[in-house]
Formats: structure tokens, C-alpha cells, sequence
């Protein structure tokens, strides 16, 4: 069996980051307030509400770092609170402030705008398809 040269430019992942590079452009440019993965996370809480720290990297696909890193930045901003579990007070629940809840009012239409802008090439057919796709090797 002859296989096909590898040509970079065919690659999943080369592609994948390629997109992925683009969307980041697109989110900084119209969101500059948080980045996408902190704006991840005020959406899962917006979502959910209130998750212990490490709920909330699970739902929001971070290692324990990162989500730490994300939740102490966005505390730093005021977007977030975080306080001690009632029932582990070891353990940390994170929380929207008033301030992150406005943040996240304010810019959920700009946030579909950016999902659109990233998918214009495609069809409405085409943008299903993708996105079926792609959740199936999530």
C-alpha cells in the first residue's frame, strides 16, 4: 500500500489551528474585553450558575491550572467571585458578579456575531455540517 505524501497543507490539525488563529483575530478584535477562554467561562456560568472551580473547568475543557489561572484573572476584573464551599471549604465556588453578568449581557449578540463572521464562507448547510462534525471529535 503507497501512501499519499504528507502535504502540510492537508493536515487536520494544521488546518484546525489555522482556524482557530482566525477566529482569535475575529473574538480580540470585537471582544477585547476578555479573551476566549475567559469568556468561556463567564458563558458556563451564565449558563449553569454557580460551579465549584473545578466543575467549571471540566464543563469548560481546562486542566486545573488553567481554569485556576482563567478564575483568578477574571476575579481580578471583578467579573467573577469566588467563596468557599459550604460543604468542602476546601473547594472553591466561582460565581458572576453584577459586573460579569452585564459583561456577558452585553456581549453574547457580539459573541454570536463572531461565530458568524468566523463560519461566513459557508452555507447555513455547510455551518450545520461543521459543527456536527466537529462535536463528534470533541
Amino acid at each position: 500500500m503507497t501512501r499519499a505524501p504528507y502535504v502540510l497543507d492537508d493536515q487536520i490539525g494544521y488546518i484546525l489551528r489555522r482556524v482557530t488563529q482566525r477566529h482569535l483575530a475575529i473574538f480580540a478584535q470585537a471582544i477585547p474585553d476578555v479573551t476566549t477562554t475567559q469568556f468561556a467561562v463567564l458563558m458556563r456560568l451564565a449558563e449553569l450558575g454557580p460551579q465549584s472551580q473545578n466543575a467549571l473547568g471540566r464543563e469548560t475543557a481546562m486542566d486545573a491550572a488553567t481554569i485556576k489561572g482563567v478564575v483568578d484573572r477574571l476575579a481580578r476584573q471583578g467579573l467573577v467571585a469566588t467563596t468557599p464551599d459550604t460543604a468542602d471549604r476546601r473547594r472553591l465556588t466561582v460565581a458572576l458578579t453584577e459586573a460579569g453578568a452585564a459583561l456577558v449581557a452585553r456581549l453574547t449578540d457580539t459573541a454570536l456575531g463572531v461565530s458568524d463572521q468566523t463560519l461566513a464562507p459557508l452555507s447555513s448547510d455547510e455551518r450545520a455540517r461543521l459543527i456536527t462534525l466537529l462535536s463528534r471529535l470533541a
